[in-house]
């Protein structure tokens, strides 16, 4: 991975930025030069390459170091670097990424929360919903089973079938 930084000499940071590099590809260099070039320039010369910085208290271009992701204090603290607009500084662009970041992902937490609750609201409704059909017929079927008690009470009595004593019959023979 190849790293880049710009070492400033103290006489005059704006127009003396030397470029020190450690194996960077073409592409990656043609890009720094084209950002060093733009420092005597305005911000929004410097920010319409979307790969340059603008560092607003040196006034300097400088080329987006992406590998690191946040550019190095030593290139240009947050607050005073520009990135993609000359108004809003690199600070408020993560602060303002990460809130919107956070209220996405609180955002669809709560969802699947909901949704999990409503589908176990939707489960609870049908269970008790199948509990109550099986109470329904729990009683039917006691109700059935009474009748046919009755009906078989009512059968023994005609032909004189008591349930006390069945050797009774026997005995009176």
């Amino acid at each position: 991975e190849s790293r880049s930084t710009l070492k400033e000499t103290p006489e005059d940071p704006r127009k003396t930025c030397k470029l020190h590099t450690t194996s960077p590809g073409p592409r990656e260099v043609k890009q720094q030069y084209y950002c060093n070039a733009l420092s005597n320039t305005t911000c929004e010369e410097c920010l319409r390459n979307l790969s340059c910085l603008w560092c607003q208290s040196t006034q300097i271009c400088i080329y987006y170091p992406v590998q690191t992701i946040l550019p190095p204090h030593s290139l240009c603290p947050l607050d005073l670097a520009r990135w993609g607009s000359c108004w809003v500084n690199f600070q408020t662009l993560i602060i303002a990424i990460s809130v919107v970041a956070a209220v996405i992902i609180i955002a669809i937490l709560i969802c699947c929360f909901c949704c999990c609750k409503c589908e176990n609201i939707g489960t609870k409704r049908f269970e008790n919903k199948m509990d109550r059909q099986a109470e329904k017929r729990k009683v039917q079927q006691e109700e059935r089973k009474a009748e046919m008690k009755t009906r078989h009470e009512e059968i023994r009595q005609k032909y004189g079938l008591t349930k006390a004593n069945p050797y009774a019959r026997f005995e009176n023979s």
